[in-house]
């Protein structure tokens, strides 16, 4: 086997391909029981709170203990304990400033998308989110069972880096955070002053930077040693706060998911990618760049730099949960983002340290597995993409805008899927025609899944005044097979086919790698700004739906400008106009809304036809999977040894490269009026059929009861004074409805509800109990622009 020829694929270096002169820096055996300790007793935890076997009072003292005395006393100990004469200084100012980075890239783009009334609060618990890690219940564990043996003095990192990110990252989010409280005020009685020295008395009371402080001070007094008298004092607190903080974190979840809002998707996405994705590969790549001169062997090098990557995937600690609550901002995306991390930290710490102590990895099976994944994702990816184009021609969508776009996106994800399927069979056989020709289709349909997202972003920036197109549809089609095309003929011309290689991501070596690195980052650029424009510009009303929607709902955009699908804005303000005002003696609708000619139920269809908020949320998971594209690219170009974790980057970005069926299935696949309420009628008429004596008999329970009881005596009359109006529903027909957005509003401002979220459970509740029904009861109530009315 020629071993410098196939490592060019995944650039492995000799020394990874000899186990003599890789010795495993890290130990395996001890990392899955250290897992299965930590998320089983967070579990433990969740089971308690869930079964109301703890209350949440009683979880918030066991919190307080957690953070004020086991947590304080256990830095405490450290920090006197400490040995600074074997920190290597140059990796410690690497994570810190991995840490800075993503702060600051976390908060800038946060003030600049973010809605005006809360870019503040959001900039500064986001940006805590995405850099205070879980370091002490749940990071020092796995880094005990990984290093205990090999490098011992890793642990004292920890307590190093968690301290110093408390003291100077988290007083410039709590600034943010009283900003926005001074904004909100409206005396503002508080001076910049003032606001500066609350954020200074904050960091000052948190009992983790003060005994930091102490033991730092008492390491020098005491000479490393900690008095006999009360040794075991420190180390009986110390000692408590492992089980005990797991077991508060297990708590703190319950009921977290249940909380995912409109407004949360979104957020949740960037923030857990910044968390899980950027953070790491910044966090190694500083330590490489940083640490480079400073260490005896490039081993050591290696090893301190996949340690650093393995740090960055901590998840995010509860205490960032503690200080939404605090300042009552963010807290459903926090929570619910703390959650979702901490679970999918899990997989990613095995699969990385698995790969980091293999003793010895041949790249051939290694190539041919990579190959056999994107061989399979493919070919499961494609019949997901068959099912999508058939729903988008059946429901005569692609004739719309932005659907033209992504019915193109779809095209090249299915020539992608094939050429992949082709390249391996193809690339096992000594033909160079067939070589080329499949690598050229096959680069030619990925690079336009690449340029296409952009695209698709700025068509709807270009199309959010007026629902006009500012340009012709052909100019962007042309470009987003075009460019592709382009770059794909230039690397033709001017590469070097890689001889011995099967990987088409390097069938073409260095050259291949800039033409991609260039491609994805315009693509990402592209969309990117499109993105943030799209936000800030002055579809923002619009925009809002997106915020209201939610991952476990549909996702439609109901607020839509006109366009050549839709009403024109007079035939709109005329069907809103109330009775009485035109020549036509119009009458209360008697049929319900269940007409198809009803002409509310035809503008909800209308304006849910382009979905906005759907085509944001493809482009932003795709602009994410770019992301790491583009990692993957430029570790491997600037990287002297790209090392072990890039594999495991390797093969996810195989996953998401051919799997984007997958959410293309998952956002336009189930058509609502094609295929799920078919679905759900033929159900139910099995059903009814099958038990034709059983009557459906609505279970209402007490406080369903005690809720609809409530609103009908003290609220019902004034909440339809203030937003029911009669609205034309048929030529002669009206129907009194409301917005179920505008009920939403109304709870609000009379102080039913504290949010959003809450005033949407009330509308569900109100709904249940049968005070109020959707026009044609299609849907359950939503906070959207879906019309509702009020039950005799």
């Amino acid at each position: 086997m020629d071993v410098p020829a196939i490592s060019n694929n995944l650039n492995l270096s000799n020394g990874d391909l000899d186990p003599s002169d890789t010795p495993p820096t890290m130990s395996i055996d001890k990392l899955f029981p250290a897992l299965l300790e930590c998320f089983g007793i967070i579990l433990c935890g969740y089971i308690a709170g869930r079964a109301n076997i703890i209350t949440s009072t009683q979880a918030k003292g066991l919190g307080n203990f957690v953070s004020k005395f086991a947590l304080p006393a256990l830095l405490f100990k450290n920090m006197v304990l400490l040995d600074f004469g074997n920190v290597i200084w140059p990796f410690l100012w690497s994570i810190l400033i991995a840490k800075v980075s993503v702060f600051f890239i976390v908060c800038v783009i946060t003030l600049l998308v973010a809605s005006p009334d809360t870019r503040f609060s959001k900039a500064g618990l986001f940006s805590i989110f995405a850099t205070q890690s879980n370091d002490f219940a749940l990071g020092y564990p796995i880094v005990e069972a990984l290093y205990k043996n090999t490098h011992p003095e890793y642990l004292q990192y920890i307590y190093l880096v968690a301290p110093v990110s408390l003291m100077l990252l988290n007083p410039i989010g709590f600034a943010f955070c009283e900003i926005q409280k001074w904004r909100d005020q409206r005396d503002r009685q508080q001076s910049k002053l003032q606001i500066v020295g609350v954020v200074i008395l904050q960091v000052l009371k948190n009992p983790m930077v003060f005994m930091v402080v102490i033991g730092i001070i008492f390491h020098f007094i005491l000479d490393q040693k900690i008095p006999a008298f009360m040794e075991q004092f420190v180390d009986g607190l110390a000692n408590s706060f492992g089980g005990a903080a797991l077991f508060y974190l297990g708590l703190s979840m319950v009921g977290q998911l249940g909380k995912l809002t409109r407004s949360t998707v979104v957020a949740l996405i960037l923030l857990i990618t910044a968390k899980l994705l950027v953070m790491p590969l910044i966090c190694r790549e500083t330590v490489e760049l940083l640490d480079a001169d400073n260490t005896s062997s490039s081993l050591e090098h290696s090893s301190l730099s996949n340690y650093a990557f393995l740090y960055g995937v901590f998840p995010s600690a509860p205490s960032v949960a503690i200080y939404a609550a605090h300042y009552n901002m963010e807290l459903q995306v926090v929570t619910s983002g703390m959650v979702i991390s901490t679970f999918l930290s899990a997989p990613i710490m095995y699969v990385s340290a698995w790969l980091l102590t293999i003793p010895w990895m041949d790249p051939k099976p290694l190539m041919d597995s990579l190959q056999n994944v994107s061989f399979n994702v493919s070919i499961i990816s494609l019949v997901a993409l068959a099912w999508t184009v058939t729903v988008m021609f059946l429901s005569k969508k692609f004739k719309r805008l932005p659907h033209m776009f992504t019915v193109n996106l779809f095209l090249a994800q299915i020539l992608a899927c094939v050429s992949m399927i082709m390249w391996n069979f193809v690339v096992r056989q000594d033909r160079f025609i067939g070589h080329v020709l499949t690598f050229t289709l096959l680069y030619g349909s990925l690079y336009s899944t690449y340029v296409w997202p952009g695209l698709i972003a700025l068509s709807l920036v270009l199309m959010k005044r007026g629902g006009e197109l500012k340009v012709a549809p052909g100019f962007l089609v042309i470009a987003g097979w075009g460019v592709p095309a382009l770059v794909a003929a230039v690397l033709l011309v001017t590469g070097e086919r890689m001889p011995d290689t099967i990987d088409s991501a390097f069938f073409y070596g260095r050259p291949q790698i800039i033409c991609t690195s260039v491609v994805l980052a315009f693509s990402i650029v592209l969309g990117g700004c499109s993105l943030v424009g799209l936000r800030r510009g002055t579809w923002d009303s619009m925009y809002h739906v997106l915020e209201r929607e939610t991952m476990l709902g549909t996702i439609e955009d109901l607020r839509l400008p006109t366009g050549p699908d839709t009403q024109t804005i007079s035939d709109i303000r005329d069907m809103f106009e109330p009775a009485g005002t035109g020549s036509i003696n119009i009458g209360p609708c008697e049929t319900g809304c269940e007409s198809p000619g009803c002409l509310l139920a035809q503008e909800e269809q209308q304006v849910a036809d382009r979905q906005v908020a759907r085509h944001v949320l493809l482009c932003l998971l795709l602009i994410v999977s770019l992301l790491a594209n583009l990692s993957s690219c430029l570790w491997w170009l600037f990287s002297r040894v790209p090392g072990r974790l890039y594999l495991e980057l390797q093969f996810f970005c195989a996953v998401v490269n051919y799997g984007q069926g997958f959410i293309s299935f998952g956002l336009f696949g189930l058509d609502k009026h094609l295929i799920i309420l078919p679905f759900k009628k033929k159900i139910s008429c099995l059903w009814h059929r099958r038990k034709p004596e059983e009557q459906p008999q609505l279970v209402v329970s007490d406080d369903i009861m005690m809720t609809c009881t409530q609103f009908i005596r003290y609220h019902k009359e004034q909440c339809v004074r203030d937003i029911v109006q009669q609205k034309r529903c048929g030529e002669r027909t009206v129907a009194d409805t409301f917005l179920g957005s505008e009920l939403v509003e109304w709870l609000l401002q009379v102080g039913l509800s504290q949010d959003r979220g809450e005033a949407l459970l009330y509308g569900i509740r109100l709904q249940q109990g049968g005070v109020l029904q959707h026009i044609t009861q299609e849907y359950g109530f939503k906070d959207d622009n879906l019309h509702y009315c009020f039950t005799a």
